[in-house]
């Protein structure tokens, strides 16, 4: 069993650092969402290439070797506490054949993001790191629920205050029961564009799963490419999230429950984690305690130290 590792909670005082290892970010949405941090206390810096844009392909925030630079230098400096990104779009899979997991991978410190970042969380969660999927730099002063603000601050500086990572609105029952395990996943499409890659990784625990802008058609032959290929294996529980601007969201709820409630596994949906105003953060890679029955995901030890 890979065993967990927490990194060190945020303090008042502690550094941290803004990477773009995606998508370009907006400059004004930056600097809004810095000002949330620099409100809970931290000192934030901005990597030299975050507000960059790659001139050929402008959905990149820049080269790749330059994004996979920055996130390098932001990861293995010990005055950075905490790496958060900026934001996610497209870009993460690229940046990955840049980086030397092997000299990354024994770093204890925290990792903020989620959407594209789950490339990120995926590597890390793996060697047993804990991060965090939630809201972004950039997109912190987008959300118009104060909850999804309160929820990051608390995770990354109080975690012990959080016994039930789906409260306030819970979630509902698709197949009733209760299971442990560490808690894995995050986007849809990342998840399954990993299968067949140097960094893909078979989750052993409860999954988490969600995603933006996907047609049911597409969130099907995601879902049937991971079933087939055996990825649900070992995976003990699910906690769907939002699934979000999609043109039938009943339609992709009732893609999602037919793909996956005949494996029987305790599983919920409608959990407030994803590409919504209320953006629940949660603890990737701790282990949890899923009640399907009563729609609860209880950590079982503090996310940080």
């Amino acid at each position: 069993m890979t065993e967990v590792r927490r990194p060190e909670r945020l303090r008042a005082g502690d550094s941290i650092a803004v990477v773009a290892p995606a998508g370009p970010l907006d400059a004004e949405r930056l600097e809004l969402g810095i000002k949330y941090l620099l409100d809970w206390g931290v000192e934030v810096e901005v990597m030299p290439s975050a507000l960059a844009r790659d001139e050929r392909l402008p959905y990149l925030a820049g080269d790749d070797r330059a994004r996979a630079a920055d996130f390098r230098t932001a990861w293995l400096d010990p005055s950075f506490k905490a790496v958060f990104a900026g934001r996610g779009g497209y870009g993460v899979q690229r940046l990955l054949q840049h980086l030397d997991l092997a000299e990354l991978a024994p770093v204890s410190k925290i990792l903020v993001g989620f959407s594209d970042i789950t490339a990120l969380h995926e590597v890390f969660n793996a060697q047993g790191l804990v991060t965090v999927h939630s809201p972004m730099a950039a997109g912190i002063g987008q959300l118009r629920v104060q909850e999804s603000h309160d929820r990051l601050r608390d995770l990354l500086f109080a975690p012990e205050s959080i016994a039930d990572l789906l409260a306030p609105t819970g979630a509902r029952t698709v197949v009733a029961g209760t299971a442990e395990g560490r808690l894995l996943g995050g986007n849809l499409a990342l998840l399954a564009t990993s299968i067949g890659t140097p960094t893909f990784a078979q989750p052993a625990g409860i999954v988490l799963l969600e995603d933006v802008g996907e047609e049911s058609y597409r969130a099907d032959r995601m879902l049937t490419q991971l079933l087939r290929s055996g990825w649900f294996d070992q995976v003990t529980g699910l906690v769907i999230g939002d699934f979000s601007e999609a043109g039938d969201q009943a339609l992709v709820a009732d893609v999602i429950r037919e793909r996956l409630e005949p494996l029987g596994v305790p599983m919920v949906e409608g959990a407030a984690i994803g590409h919504e105003d209320l953006n629940l953060a949660v603890p990737l890679g701790l282990p949890v305690v899923l009640d399907a029955s009563a729609g609860t995901l209880k950590p079982q030890l503090p996310a940080f130290s």
